[in-house]
């Protein structure tokens, strides 16, 4: 029986042979000058590591291990995963990884060619970004007990992120450095460590400067803290800390939990600028996108609420 979530997979990968030497030792050398050539981040590094472990693991010393991979064991692993419930997305984020690691292979030297030169990453349904309406985030920003210092912390988080449209790894991540109040904007490290200047707004402003003044004090006590935002041990709050987050305060907005995502945030934050006539150069900015063509996926947002808004209240939609 082929298994279902991702923790039963993580759990079939993990039965697979341990992990030889020698693959090891060619996946820490990959990783190690992705991370010196381009800036190769953790959670991408994290997400190569495991991609590549499970590959080696499943070869188990055939061809040479994972370094000695021929096109043809690719495809029979991505067939093997695609069997056992990975989905298109994993398989095309996998493909990114193995593509990576050969083409260092071969600049260093190690492998005369490369395996996945002819492999097609699988096809990808094309989903559009799930934004809440208006006046659902109203309600969740607003869910927030403003009165105690985790909720005013809450509530100036929530707010920082849609109005500047970051990335939850980019939230939790913050340092209190990153504010500057007097110009009213932040600095935001960005995927590929590329760095932005977002406008705050003067409701995230207002709020960031009421957590700044009370909450985070108490959060910090007497200590010199770098992140911007503490839970109440004095650290960062982690990403699935903060989804758990979105999750409860959804749930007390009259949101439905399960549709729902911290990343909705920031697609309500690109999808309210579109509906309100921003240009799409400026939010493709704002975002942090290398490519127009990322952000245009949110016209298509815009497009089709406009649809539904015909169809629902036009006599003849």
């Amino acid at each position: 029986m082929s298994p279902h979530t991702p923790a039963e997979r993580r759990t079939q990968i993990m039965a697979l042979p341990p992990l030889r030497d020698d693959d090891a030792v060619a996946i820490k050398d990959f990783l190690d000058a992705a991370w010196a050539e381009s800036g190769l981040s953790r959670q991408t590094q994290d997400s190569y590591r495991r991609d590549l472990e499970g590959l080696a693991r499943w070869c188990d010393g055939r061809s040479g291990g994972v370094d000695g991979a021929d096109r043809a064991r690719l495809f029979d692993y991505l067939a093997w995963r695609s069997r056992n419930g990975y989905s298109p997305r994993s398989n095309a984020r996998l493909l990114s990884a193995l593509r990576a690691f050969y083409a260092y292979r071969v600049r260093s030297g190690a492998r005369s060619d490369d395996p996945t030169a002819l492999l097609d990453p699988p096809k990808l349904p094309r989903s559009l970004p799930k934004a809440l309406g208006e006046s659902q985030i109203d309600a969740l920003l607003a869910s927030p007990d403003i009165g105690t210092p985790l909720g005013l912390r809450d509530r100036a988080m929530f707010e920082l992120m849609y109005a500047c449209g970051l990335r939850v790894s980019e939230l939790v991540n913050l340092p209190a450095t990153a504010v500057n109040l007097r110009q009213g904007v932040l600095r935001v490290t960005g995927k590929g460590s590329k760095e932005r200047l977002v406008p705050l707004g003067e409701e995230a402003q207002h709020w960031l400067e009421r957590y700044l003044a009370t909450a985070r004090p108490q959060l910090a006590g007497k200590r010199a803290l770098a992140p911007l935002f503490l839970n109440a041990s004095g650290e960062a709050p982690t990403r699935q800390q903060f989804w758990q987050l979105v999750k409860r305060y959804a749930g007390a907005a009259g949101i439905d939990p399960a549709k729902i995502s911290p990343h909705g945030l920031r697609h309500s934050f690109a999808t309210h600028l579109l509906n309100h006539g921003a240009d799409l150069r400026a939010l493709q900015m704002l975002l942090g996108h290398s490519s127009l063509s990322t952000t245009q996926i949110y016209t298509l947002v815009a497009r089709e609420q406009l649809k539904q808004l015909h169809a629902k209240h036009h006599p003849r939609g």
